[in-house]
């Protein structure tokens, strides 16, 4: 009996260091859980290709790099999506908006702007770029006055615009593939092509690494003004030196991979 007691006082103790870890730190239980899955995912497709294939390509530089190129367009179209979850509605057009304006952005440096400029000129690029962001930002602003002045669900609204911006891209560019683009403007998201090479990285990532240091310390300094409750200091330090470690390990594994050379 005193040894069980003993056991589960123990468990109880462990618990509370968790439970008071967690709290100091205000770190949110579920993303601890998505990490952790997303580890089991990355360590089990490395070590199933240790076991059949007798070599793990997985969790390497270049498939590593390779994912990050790859799925970084749908990072930033989730990071706008998460706005709108948010708000406790959907957006099922996102995909077809950038189909659409993709596909405007072609048509608009292979056949009217080279008659405008002349082939080849340098602001083609530039031009194509702000035409796009103008052209989602009125698509996005038609969305959403349809949704909060004339009371129509996103769900419908945005299920229209599926069908109707998916329909446009393909009637606008005939089925047909849009090239050549212009040379500067095929470098955003162009992978290798595209890179800034190993010393511009490092420049960025001490960039992000003084951003995070900031925003813990801004984070703190406004709670003091609103007597909001404080992280202890050994919770601020840790939360920088794992932004500090995540950075720069990523920084590591680009520069890791000997093909882009910037």
């Amino acid at each position: 009996m005193n040894d069980t007691t003993s056991s589960d006082n123990a468990n109880d103790k462990q618990e509370s260091l968790i439970s008071r870890f967690i709290a100091s730190t205000e770190i949110d239980p579920r993303l601890l859980g998505m990490l952790g899955a997303l580890a089991l995912i990355w360590f089990g497709f490395h070590f199933y290709g240790v076991i059949f294939n007798n070599f793990g390509a997985f969790l390497t530089p270049r498939n590593l790099w390779n994912l990050s190129v790859q799925t970084s367009s749908i990072g930033i179209m989730a990071t706008g999506m998460v706005l709108v979850i948010v708000t406790r509605n959907i957006d099922l057009s996102v995909g077809s908006m950038i189909g659409v304006i993709a596909m405007a952005m072609g048509l608009l440096q292979v056949e009217y702007l080279p008659q405008f400029v002349g082939l080849g000129h340098w602001s083609i690029w530039m031009i194509a770029v702000v035409f796009g962001l103008i052209f989602g930002t009125l698509i996005g602003a038609l969305h959403g006055w349809l949704i909060a002045y004339r009371e129509i669900p996103a769900f419908i609204v945005t299920l229209g615009g599926l069908m109707v911006w998916r329909g446009m891209a393909f009637l606008s560019g005939g089925g047909r593939t849009i090239s050549p683009v212009d040379p500067t403007f095929a470098l955003l998201g162009g992978g290798p092509y595209g890179a800034v090479g190993a010393t511009l990285s490092w420049v960025i990532g001490i960039v992000a690494c003084l951003g995070v240091a900031y925003i813990l310390y801004s984070g703190r300094q406004s709670r003091i003004k609103h007597d909001f409750h404080l992280r202890p200091m050994w919770a601020e330090v840790m939360l920088a030196l794992v932004g500090w470690a995540t950075i720069i390990g990523s920084v590591l594994l680009v520069n890791s991979y000997p093909w882009p050379k910037g």
